[in-house]
């Protein structure tokens, strides 16, 4: 890709100014390859953070994600923790951004957490991981940002030929149109070599990642049960993930619309899969990548990591009662709803018979119906204790877990397990509120 990012700055060059000027041309064409990558490197991620929607959480908001990719980092010895967000989308999916492992991060979306169990969500996360550790992000920057500026340049010999041609014709030589036919076909063949380049490399990535993943958790059927859910949901219908952010993901959202074969960003899933559940009882880049040649007859491990590790490495033992009971089971999924209900305002309320309510930002009745029993249940607000209109309101805490309530403005506030502070500041109209602990509060 380099080479022909200096060729058409070369031809652009000429194309310009002459022969003489091709030199310059060449040095444009990386001084804007050098400039695109400034501006990605500075403010990309935050960019591709914000356009999926991801939000950042604490380790509070969703203790079990969090265990888990704090267990991947020891894993993998990345040395810097990720920071974590989660995209409220149903599709479960997950990507992985960051030049360096200490300004990297993990997103991961909701429907993930509720679909996988624990395993198969360790899984994901030694994936995206991978990415970081193998500096497949910064890998993928520079490349997609070269790419970029190839596109950018064959545009703009295209446009440079069709206004010289129309000189030429006026002075007409031969010579003349063998350049600009040579000029045509490198700016309408460079992009598209380019392309070819950039999925390789992103295949290749991907199936790194998915042998980084079942080495840091010495369990491949995790991620190859992950895959195959994630399969069986695109299958059968088209996720609402951004489009550009597509080969970011750990499985194409754009399944039923993406390209195959070399024109595509992810390997075939059912491929992988096949990979992941062909490594013979090993867990290690040894057996992922003797698995590869027997799949697919050829190597993709590097002969120094392939070396570095030497023999096969086992897969981790089933713990004993590894299983959960069926109400543990569920706590996940229960987390998860919960943690989309904070994202998304509401206000949580459980009825004394047992099930849980959840109150839209802004609604303003005094009580809930429970659907089971019937009950009114009082929406949790803070009050007013004192006259003066800019006084702190009040509100008492039932319990030490989980807590939300309203605000007098109607946005919901919510309290966590470790929340130990006298005020909070509602987050939409800034009003303190004194919050006085509850009987369960220590």
């Amino acid at each position: 890709m380099g080479v022909l990012l200096v060729l058409l700055g070369t031809a652009v060059g000429s194309a310009v100014a002459g022969p003489d000027a091709a030199a310059w041309g060449a040095l444009g064409a990386v001084g804007l390859w050098g400039g695109l990558w400034a501006v990605a490197a500075l403010q990309g991620d935050r960019i591709l953070l914000a356009t999926a929607g991801a939000r950042r959480i604490e380790k509070r908001d969703h203790p079990q994600l969090w265990n888990v990719v704090e267990e991947m980092v020891l894993a993998s010895g990345l040395g810097a923790v990720p920071e974590v967000y989660i995209i409220d989308d149903p599709s479960p999916n997950a990507f992985a951004i960051g030049r360096k492992p200490e300004r990297s991060a993990v997103a991961v979306t909701t429907g993930l957490l509720r679909l996988m169990n624990r395993d198969e969500l360790q899984g994901v996360v030694g994936h995206e991981v991978g990415h970081i550790k193998n500096r497949d992000s910064a890998f993928m920057m520079l490349v997609g940002v070269m790419l970029g500026a190839i596109v950018i340049l064959a545009d703009l010999l295209l446009r440079l030929m069709r206004f010289r041609d129309g000189r030429r014709s006026r002075a007409g030589g031969q010579v003349q149109a063998l350049v600009v036919l040579l000029a045509i076909l490198l700016s309408v063949l460079a992009p598209l070599l380019a392309r070819l380049i950039y999925f390789a490399c992103s295949r290749r990535r991907e199936y790194l990642a998915d042998a980084s993943s079942a080495r840091f958790t010495r369990y491949p059927e995790g991620l190859a049960s992950a895959l195959e859910k994630m399969g069986a949901f695109y299958g059968r219908r088209q996720g609402t993930a951004h489009r550009v952010l597509a080969p970011l993901y750990i499985v194409n959202p754009m399944t039923a619309l993406a390209a195959t074969g070399l024109l595509s960003t992810h390997p075939p899933t059912e491929e992988r899969i096949r990979i992941l559940r062909s490594m013979g009882g090993g867990a290690g880049y040894v057996d992922y990548d003797a698995a590869f040649r027997k799949i697919l007859r050829r190597s993709v491990i590097g002969a120094r990591t392939l070396s570095a590790e030497g023999a096969s490495v086992p897969v981790r033992a089933p713990q004993p009662g590894e299983a959960p009971r069926p109400e543990e089971a569920a706590a996940p999924a229960v987390a998860t709803l919960d943690l989309v209900g904070r994202l998304r305002g509401l206000v949580f309320m459980t009825c004394p018979c047992g099930v849980g309510i959840q109150v839209p930002a802004g609604l303003g009745r005094d009580a809930i119906r429970c659907p089971r029993c019937g009950r009114d249940n009082p929406v949790p607000r803070a009050r007013e204790t004192e006259s003066i209109p800019e006084a702190p309101l009040e509100y008492r805490r039932a319990g030490a877990g989980w807590e939300s309530f309203q605000c007098r403005c109607g946005h919901a506030v919510h309290l966590s397990p470790a929340f130990a502070a006298p005020l909070v500041a509602c987050p939409a109209c800034g009003r303190k509120i004194r919050v006085i602990p509850g009987a369960g509060s220590s």
